[in-house]
């Protein structure tokens, strides 16, 4: 087994397999992960990680995370701030560019931005000059973008564009972006409270690849009340019609005692489990037959996109903004709530605004929690991120950078996927594991397996795999 072999771009659906391995689970945007997170872990901690990675010279990645939005879309499990005052956005900017001064400092100047990524929330709730300011802060104070050598991307709704919109952002370096569809149907978009034209959201895809953006995703969503197999087909089939390179098909967690927002949902409007199940079948089938390939959870992408090529190669990596072709990346987390991955750690910031606000304007970082990983974690995320973006994992590779045996230290976890491999999810032999295309959408079940946090849990606190 070698990390270049092409991995048959195909995946299995066995609807009977996927109700017997139904359970919740993490996504594994990190590993350890953000369950483990304690506040023991603090800014000083966080500060001696950041000065310790400039050894490496790693080039660095953003995210910044902008909370606001002008409406609540009931299904949203975000961490946000609904507002129609917009002159809100103006002291948390100010907020922003002196953190962006505070993390500066702490990081060589040498090391290029190679990936940013702004989220929320929506991003484009600040105005445009108000974006424009906050991009000449990273450039002030990380060195800017280097025009399209990186990945910068940005969320967008729709309903948030402007005539000039996307040529401004694209202008100021972005050159991917992300568009939150979830459903065209109006009857859902009813019932979810987002309403949004199919005609407008087309509208602005298409002019997103008209001023150069090279890599444009679409965000769905399965699970949502009032949906169908035939209305949700419907959707699919228009945005094949329109050919992004990246769709994203998210399955609807309701949880309704964590996120008030989804308390409005009626409930007996959700689709039975069977029908979700059908859904997701009916949509990967779509997909594929449309020439996109699988990636993984929940991500399908052109054969010509980076992620898809990235994964061919053996380069695919996940971190919090999902799959991503940048690997060797230190990143800085910027806003409200925001999580970074430095050297060896993962840091959080202050989750509601007033407490990161006091933070700041003190004059200090305004991490709050975190965890530091030691050898035992980077051995497992290792295993876990293989496995995730390449559905392989070759043993020696593995024990050449940690000098481990293999055999040895996950003695119990290789007895642990015998019914796996039983199921025909997986196959073991002396040089690796290789996940079959029937595995493909129970990788987060085989993950678990090397999660050892999850094996101590008495409660699983995860949405579910499926």
């Amino acid at each position: 087994m070698t990390t270049t072999t092409p991995i048959p771009q195909n995946v299995e659906f066995d609807a009977d397999l996927i109700r017997r391995y139904d359970m919740a689970g993490p996504r594994y945007t990190s590993y350890p992960t953000a369950v483990q997170f304690h506040e023991g872990f603090a800014a000083d901690d966080y500060r001696a990680q950041a000065l310790a990675s400039n050894v490496s010279g790693r080039p660095l990645s953003l995210y910044v995370h902008i909370p606001f939005c002008d409406t609540v879309c009931y299904y949203c499990a975000c961490n946000k701030i609904v507002t129609k005052d917009r002159s809100r956005a103006r002291p948390y900017l100010d907020r922003l560019l002196r953190e962006m001064e505070m993390q500066a400092s702490l990081f060589n100047a040498d090391r290029p931005v190679d990936q940013l990524h702004l989220g929320g929330g929506t991003p484009t709730f600040i105005a445009h000059d108000e974006m424009a300011e906050l991009m000449t802060g990273i450039a002030t104070h990380f060195g800017g973008l280097q025009e399209d050598a990186g990945e910068y991307g940005i969320e967008i709704d729709p309903r948030e564009v402007g005539n000039d919109t996307l040529s401004l952002l694209r202008r100021l370096g972005f050159n991917r972006l992300s568009l939150g569809v979830q459903d065209f149907d109006p009857r859902v978009q009813q019932a979810v409270n987002r309403i949004q034209p199919a005609a407008q959201t087309l509208a602005v895809l298409q002019e997103a690849r008209q001023v150069g953006f090279r890599s444009i995703n679409v965000d769905l969503i399965y699970g949502l009340p009032l949906q169908t197999r035939a209305s949700f087909a419907a959707t699919v089939e228009r945005i094949i019609e329109a050919a992004p390179d990246r769709i994203s098909v998210f399955n609807y967690a309701h949880l309704p005692e964590r996120f008030k927002p989804q308390r409005r949902i009626n409930e007996q409007d959700l689709p039975e489990p069977a029908e979700r199940l059908a859904i997701l079948q009916q949509t990967i089938a779509q997909l594929i037959e449309a020439g996109y390939l699988y990636i993984g959870m929940d991500h399908f992408a052109r054969p010509d996109d980076e992620l898809a090529m990235a994964q061919r190669e053996g380069t695919l990596y996940r971190n919090f903004q999902g799959y991503s072709t940048h690997a060797d990346c230190d990143v800085i987390g910027l806003g409200v709530t925001s999580i970074g991955m430095v050297q060896d750690c993962y840091a959080q910031n202050r989750h509601d605004l007033d407490s990161y606000y006091g933070r700041i304007d003190a004059g200090e970082l305004a991490v709050f929690r975190g965890v530091r990983l030691d050898a035992d974690d980077r051995l497992r995320r290792d295993v876990i991120t293989a496995l995730i973006c390449h559905f392989r994992l070759d043993f020696a590779a593995v024990e050449a950078r940690h000098s481990v045996v293999f055999a040895d230290y996950f003695a119990g976890e290789l007895k642990a996927l015998q019914p796996m491999q039983a199921d025909g999810l997986l196959n073991v032999d002396a040089d690796g594991i290789t996940v079959t295309p029937r595995g493909r959408l129970l990788i987060r079940n085989i993950c678990m397996v090397f999660d050892r946090y999850i094996r101590e849990a008495a409660v699983v606190r995860h949405s579910k795999v499926i």
